[in-house]
């Protein structure tokens, strides 16, 4: 490393910490590295229920490698930051001038009975901690290795019984990712219909119906109390594999039982925050950021799903991104004289902790001013084909707000979009997607809509 070079770490090897070093490896005045927990090659989060599916190989979902930049298998355990410098779990550390949190989140467990030994269950909804361990076969969905295990578990034999807890966007890809493999799937979902926060209620019956025709069994306010186990074999000698206890069944509020050989958790995911917390940094649901993707320490910048801006956190992967992209146009801003009256830079110049050691400050680089995500899902053919769905914006309209429907049962598909004034604020597609492309263009441009049914019909797509 030369003088001239500004030392970046990185912790988190995923989506966007791998983004952002590969957009900071290009310059000479940089030189990044990044801590990534999981011994795993990098690999992309969102083709997870693909490879469960059968799909996709693992190796399909590999991001690029991004060469000796990244320490594979090291966990960073404490941030300095009176020295700058980060500690990890072997005894290593890494000194910056600039650190980024790109922790990402981690599954949440709900407080069931049974989940674990008596002593540690927990009495409120918690993180995916490291120091506990799940029955085995109760599985998270949210790393390859959960993936991996999954997979062995429906490998094992035709039939495999699996209950899915948690019906949005990621229970739904799981339960459809078992059923492709053979498995014999429950949904069960506590509110009141599958993918709550993104479909209304005639998208979500459509839906619901599609996955019932994949053979999924589907239970809406349904309330889940508690996982029953049995003694694993060889639990006794302690010669057997695992935990000591396996599940057997799901136990229902209601005193229903689900019998059950596999059981995924699917019940949303949490910010990672808790090195920035225990560093004195501002968390909320996630660690606060500003416009410069800065927290409230100007060495420490934070993106992807840790990242809260502007009071949300995103837990979308075209976010994530957009947030590495942003923050590395701001690293690597060009020179800035100051104003030689005042000495003040102009706004948005990076400050003196952003700077190469001895560098002048840096040109203003635009901001982070929020993500506008659409989320597309396919799910597997069933008797009448594959189902797309696309949701975008505000999807549940306003007092005042005009709201246009086009539904086609013969097809399969239902269009609603909700207009504000002649602005277009959001949408849900199911079935033919062709015009998804037209209608997100209008919604991430804020046009003025001019002919709205043209843009609602499949020739307003192409």
């Amino acid at each position: 490393m030369t003088s001239e070079q500004q030392r970046v770490v990185v912790i988190g090897g995923g989506l966007a910490g791998l983004r952002l070093a590969q957009r900071l490896g290009a310059g000479p005045a940089v030189r990044v590295t990044v801590l990534g927990e999981e011994s795993h090659a990098p690999y992309n989060r969102v083709l997870l229920a693909e490879v469960l599916a059968g799909r996709y190989a693992p190796e399909v979902a590999a991001l690029p490698d991004p060469g000796p930049v990244l320490r594979r298998g090291v966990r960073a355990v404490r941030i300095d930051r009176s020295s700058r410098t980060v500690h990890c779990d072997d005894g290593s550390t890494e000194p910056y001038d600039s650190l980024v949190l790109a922790t990402g989140s981690n599954a949440v467990l709900p407080p069931l009975r049974g989940l674990f030994e008596p002593g540690g269950l927990a009495g409120a909804a918690a993180a995916f901690p490291g120091d506990r361990e799940l029955p085995d076969g109760v599985h998270a969905f949210r790393t390859m290795d959960d993936c991996l295990a999954l997979s062995a578990a429906v490998a094992a034999g035709p039939g495999v019984r699996a209950v899915v807890i948690g019906g949005g966007l990621l229970g739904v890809s799981a339960a459809r990712a078992l059923a492709e493999r053979g498995a014999q799937v429950v949904l069960a979902q506590q509110g009141e219909r599958l993918m709550e926060r993104q479909l209304d209620a005639e998208a979500s019956a459509l839906l619901h119906a599609h996955l019932t025709g994949l053979g999924i069994e589907i239970h809406t306010e349904c309330r889940v109390r508690g996982l029953s186990t049995s003694p694993s074999p060889g639990a006794a000698t302690g010669t057997g594999p695992g935990t000591g206890r396996r599940v057997t069944g799901v136990e229902l509020a209601d005193g229903y039982r689900l019998d059950a050989d596999v059981v995924v958790l699917a019940c949303g995911v949490r910010p990672r925050t808790g090195l920035a917390r225990a560093a004195g940094l501002t968390v909320r649901t996630g660690i606060v950021v500003d416009d410069r993707l800065r927290t409230d320490d100007p060495h420490i910048h934070a993106i992807g799903d840790c990242a809260e801006h502007a009071g949300r956190v995103y837990g979308l992967a075209g976010a994530a991104l957009e947030q590495a992209d942003s923050l590395a146009a701001l690293l690597t801003a060009g020179p800035l004289t100051a104003d030689p009256l005042t000495g003040a830079l102009p706004a948005g110049a990076l400050p003196a902790g952003d700077l190469p050691a001895g560098g002048e400050s840096t040109a203003p680089a635009p901001g982070y001013t929020g993500t506008r995500a659409l989320t597309r899902l396919t799910l597997a053919a069933g008797d009448t084909g594959p189902l797309d769905l696309a949701a975008f914006g505000e999807t549940t309209p306003l007092p005042g707000d005009d709201v246009v429907r086009l539904s086609d049962a013969t097809r399969r598909t239902y269009r609603k979009v909700v207009v504000r004034g002649d602005r277009l604020v959001g949408g849900v597609l199911l079935g033919e997607l062709s015009s998804v492309g037209a209608l997100a263009r209008s919604w991430e441009d804020e046009e003025v809509l001019t002919d709205l049914f043209h843009l609602l019909t499949d020739d307003g797509g192409s």
